[in-house]
């Protein structure tokens, strides 16, 4: 059988080696493709993820296309590890996870207005049977490729949101700043606050997509009053 994300509400006994490549966008629906008209609650367990943190106006800052272009080359180097002759213990064929990213700015709640004072933390979701000696051989085999300084700050590590409120939203990433507000006041009439960071699921790709279509799932853990 598969190596299966130890979630409650997969069946992992309906995942067979030989099967088609598994995406977890598709299997894990309630987490990546939630309503884009309603807001839905749902728990988040913990998963493994690649991440890199840094800070700055995505728009401008170096360093934050050099960490995706970092985190996506050594996502898609553990992924392509049995054609490199090493085959980890529990692989299956799956399709690379969407890019995610955790907002902030210091000393104030999180918004749109300010773009310079950003900080963030990138985040690519691993499969369960990636482990740190994995990611040090897939980091050492990205360095001969193209290394840069963001390689350095690249961790893997374990997150757990819990408790969060998320929406699928369809649209510009400026044009968040409705939907946000619309969060915010589900929160409050639904007798929760907020128990996290700003959280983004990046499911379209802006280089191929028009501003309109973009489609970007929007999360923010909580807790009940």
């Amino acid at each position: 059988m598969l190596a299966c994300f130890k979630i409650n509400f997969i069946n992992c006994n309906k995942l067979r080696i030989g099967m088609e490549k598994i995406d977890f966008k598709k299997m894990l629906k309630n987490l990546y493709l939630p309503n884009q008209k309603n807001f839905s609650i749902v728990n988040i367990p913990k998963m493994n993820f690649l991440t890199i943190v840094g800070k700055g106006n995505p728009n401008t800052s170096n360093d934050f296309q050099e960490a995706i272009d970092v985190l996506y080359g050594v996502s898609y180097s553990i992924k392509m590890s049995p054609k490199k002759g090493n085959v980890p213990k529990g692989y299956f064929e799956y399709v690379v996870p969407p890019l995610e990213g955790l907002w902030w700015i210091s000393g104030e709640e999180f918004n749109l207005n300010n773009k310079d004072r950003f900080e963030w933390k990138l985040m690519i979701m691993q499969p369960e049977f990636v482990n740190q000696d994995l990611v040090k051989l897939a980091i050492e085999l990205s360095k001969k490729n193209k290394d840069t300084p963001s390689i350095d700050k690249l961790k893997f590590e374990s997150y757990e949101e819990g408790l969060s409120a998320q929406i699928l939203h369809v649209g510009s990433y400026d044009a968040e700043k409705e939907t946000i507000e619309k969060m915010k006041e589900f929160i409050k009439n639904n007798s929760l606050i907020k128990n996290g960071l700003h959280h983004e699921i990046y499911l379209s790709d802006p280089r191929k997509t028009s501003p309109e279509k973009i489609k970007t799932v929007l999360r923010q853990p909580v807790k009940k009053i």
